[in-house]
C-alpha cells in the first residue's frame, strides 16, 4: 500500500492511496455479519462490577449460551449464570490463557479501563499516563491478538470496545485519560480494518459519563450502566461500526468538524 501523503497547513487534509480508500470503503460495506445475543459465547473484561456487570447481565438476559465474566479476581464475580475467568488484561500471560480456556467466545467486550485525573503538568502524571494506556490501550490490542483467531473460527463474531465521548475532548483534569481513550479509538479503527477480511464486526462504544465506581466524586450527569449497555447491544446487532450512546457524545464528534473545532474552543475543558 502507497504511503498517505500530507498536506501542508497544519496537516488538515490527506491524500490516501486508490487501495487504502477501497479497503476503507469495503469496511463500511460490510453487510450480514451483525452479532446476535441469542446463543452467543460473550466474554465481558471487568465484568464483577459496574458497566462490565452490567453487560454481562444483559448477555444472559438476551439469550446468550455462556457469559465469561473476566476479572483479576475470579471471587469477585457475584453474578449467577456467569463464568468467572481470571483475566487481569494487562498481562499477556493471562490473556493467552484466557483465549485457550475459551476458545467457544463470539463477542468480547473490552470493558475494562481505569482512570486517574489530574493535569498533565502535575507530579506523577507521566505515570499516571502509562497505566491508562496499559489498561485502556494495551490491553485492546492482546485481546485483539488473542481472541481474533477465536472468532475467525467460530464465524468472524465480533468485538464491542468501549472507548468514551473524551476520545475526541480533553476536559480540564482529564487529559491524560483523554490521551488514552483517544489512542483506543483509532486502535479500535485501525483494527477493524484489519478485521473485516475474517468478518469480525468491531464496535466502538462512545459515551459520556456513567453512573459507576469510575466516575464516583465527579459532580456531573451520569447515565444508568443499563441504558448504555441496552443501546450497544442493540447498535451491535444493527450491525452498526460506532455508536454515541448519549447526546454529549453525539454533539462533541460533530463539533470536531466546526470552526473552530470543539477541542480548540478554549471552553472545551469544561464539558
Amino acid at each position: 500500500m502507497a504511503a498517505p501523503i500530507f498536506l501542508p497547513k497544519n496537516m488538515t487534509r490527506v491524500i490516501f492511496s486508490p487501495t487504502w480508500a477501497a479497503s476503507q470503503q469495503a469496511v463500511l460495506e460490510m453487510k450480514g455479519n451483525s452479532m446476535k445475543l441469542e446463543n452467543a459465547v460473550v466474554l465481558v473484561t471487568g465484568a464483577n462490577r459496574g458497566l462490565g456487570l452490567e453487560f454481562a447481565r444483559q448477555a444472559l438476559a438476551a439469550g446468550a449460551r455462556k457469559v465469561y465474566a473476566g476479572a483479576r479476581d475470579p471471587s469477585s464475580v457475584k453474578l449467577p449464570g456467569v463464568v468467572p475467568v481470571r483475566l487481569d488484561v494487562t498481562d499477556p500471560a493471562q490473556v493467552a490463557q484466557a483465549a485457550a480456556e475459551c476458545g467457544d467466545v463470539t463477542l468480547v467486550v473490552n470493558n475494562a479501563g481505569i482512570a486517574q485525573l489530574g493535569g498533565l503538568l502535575a507530579p506523577g502524571s507521566v505515570d499516571a499516563l502509562r497505566a491508562m494506556f496499559d489498561t485502556n490501550v494495551l490491553s485492546i490490542l492482546h485481546m485483539s491478538q488473542a481472541f481474533a483467531p477465536v472468532l475467525a473460527k467460530n464465524g468472524g463474531g465480533a468485538f464491542l470496545n468501549v472507548l468514551s465521548v473524551v476520545s475526541w475532548a480533553s476536559p480540564a483534569g482529564m487529559g491524560a485519560y483523554s490521551a488514552s481513550k483517544s489512542a483506543a479509538w483509532n486502535l479500535t479503527n485501525g483494527l477493524r480494518g484489519e478485521l473485516q477480511a475474517q468478518g469480525t464486526q468491531v464496535l466502538g462504544l462512545h459515551v459520556g459519563f456513567v453512573d459507576t465506581d469510575l466516575t464516583q466524586g465527579i459532580d456531573a450527569p451520569k447515565l444508568a450502566p443499563s441504558v448504555v449497555v441496552e443501546r450497544a447491544y442493540a447498535a451491535l446487532a444493527q450491525d452498526q461500526r460506532e455508536v454515541l450512546i448519549d447526546e454529549i457524545s453525539q454533539q462533541v464528534k460533530q463539533g470536531l468538524t466546526a470552526e473552530p473545532s470543539f477541542y480548540l474552543v478554549s471552553n472545551a475543558s469544561e464539558a
